[in-house]
């Protein structure tokens, strides 16, 4: 009942019902047959001659018709009596039946229902655990259980990436108020310690903003995937590989990297902006984790489905059970990655981006150190994808 006082007309109410219209239907159908039956058979003087009588066992004398219209009359009034009475105890004994039944079978949907109402951050380890027939509801209770895995995964997984960025921005924030401190609370600076102190906070301020600006690149390429990107246009993964190139040649010179490049055209469709942050992310991690005088190579190409950028690197070792932690905002070889360099949302941003180009993005462990990263998306001669696509290890 609701507050209002009215029925509800629960599943369990409806499944009823209907077992119990089937049931009286049925059985109603069966008197309805075995009366026109009884009264079909019962036709004895149908074959005997016009004014034949029968004498009674009280010794009366009828004609033979009166006598089977009664004897037919009868036993059809006593068959619809009694038929009535047995399709009535029958409908009340099917009908409760059905009501026990329907509640046994859906007592796992008031499970999930009990379940998902005592949700809360508290209680994300909870699960229904059915271990009924396999049929239909333990289907839905399994992808419920699962539904609440990939949940509690999400949550904890955002809980983190909260945390660690709340520290990489608390970092630089606490280095320009350090630094503002001690320069402002000695009496003996001069111009050359105001100098170094605006030269720290200039750093600090733009490790702060690089943070911020990834973190936004990251969240506008989540917002995208698996939906229409809202900017497509077709540009060639070579130029924005070139130009992320030709940005790092300084530090690349720096640390006497040995560069390897077979950049051919590797045209595709979508967001400009995002896919030259995602070439950009490759390169600058490729040289900011390697090692001096080691090697970098890239390469692009297509044919007439994909397009693919290749950016490897030499480096320190990373085992390759620890590559799927590498997507992991803030993580860096399976380790948080907080205080190091960079703002450690470089392959997060790359695995976002991908998703919302329908593309693929694969990462191999080299022997000896290092990492070559694919980047698989579709070319612009190709069928759109706006489904996200996975990330390989």
């Amino acid at each position: 009942m609701t507050g209002r006082g009215r029925l509800r007309p629960t599943l369990r109410l409806r499944l009823t019902v209907l077992n119990g219209v089937l049931l009286i239907g049925a059985g109603a159908i069966l008197v309805l047959l075995a009366w026109l039956l009884v009264r079909d058979a019962l036709r004895p003087t149908d074959e005997l001659l016009p004014g034949t009588t029968v004498v009674l066992s009280d010794g009366r004398v009828l004609d033979a018709a009166q006598w089977q219209r009664q004897l037919v009359d009868a036993a059809s009034g006593e068959l619809l009596a009694k038929g009535l009475v047995a399709l009535l105890a029958i409908s009340v004994v099917g009908v409760a039946g059905a009501y026990a039944v329907a509640g046994r079978a859906l007592r796992p949907l008031h499970q999930v229902t009990a379940t998902a109402q005592r949700l809360g951050e508290a209680t994300l380890d909870q699960r229904i655990g059915y271990s009924g027939a396999d049929d239909e509801v333990a289907e839905l209770a399994k992808t419920f259980d699962a539904m609440l895995d990939r949940i509690a995964s999400a949550f904890e997984a955002q809980k983190r990436f909260v945390a660690n960025a709340s520290h990489e921005l608390r970092t630089p924030l606490a280095v320009m108020r350090t630094e503002i401190d001690v320069t402002l609370s000695d009496d003996d600076a001069d111009a050359a310690e105001y100098r170094r102190m605006a030269t720290v906070v200039r750093d600090a301020s733009e490790r702060a903003n690089g943070l911020v600006d990834a973190l936004l690149v990251l969240a506008r390429s989540e917002a995208q995937a698996g939906r229409r990107l809202g900017r497509r246009t077709e540009c060639d993964l070579a130029t924005g590989t070139a130009n992320a190139l030709s940005a790092m040649r300084r530090e690349v010179e720096r640390i006497g990297l040995r560069v390897q490049t077979s950049l051919e055209s590797a045209p595709v469709v979508g967001d400009p902006g995002l896919l030259d942050r995602l070439a950009g992310n490759l390169i600058e991690n490729a040289v900011r984790y390697n090692h001096l005088h080691g090697r970098l190579w890239v390469r692009t190409g297509t044919d007439r489905e994909r397009s693919w950028l290749v950016v490897g690197n030499t480096g320190f070792e990373v085992d390759q059970a620890d590559v799927p932690g590498l997507f992991e905002p803030f993580r860096r070889g399976g380790r948080e990655r907080t205080g190091a360099r960079g703002s450690g949302l470089g392959l997060s941003i790359v695995r976002a981006v991908c998703d919302a180009h329908g593309g693929t993005v694969r990462v191999i462990a080299q022997p000896g150190g290092g990492l070559e990263v694919t980047v698989t998306l579709p070319s612009a001669d190709a069928p759109a994808v706006t489904g996200p696509a996975p990330t390989v290890g």
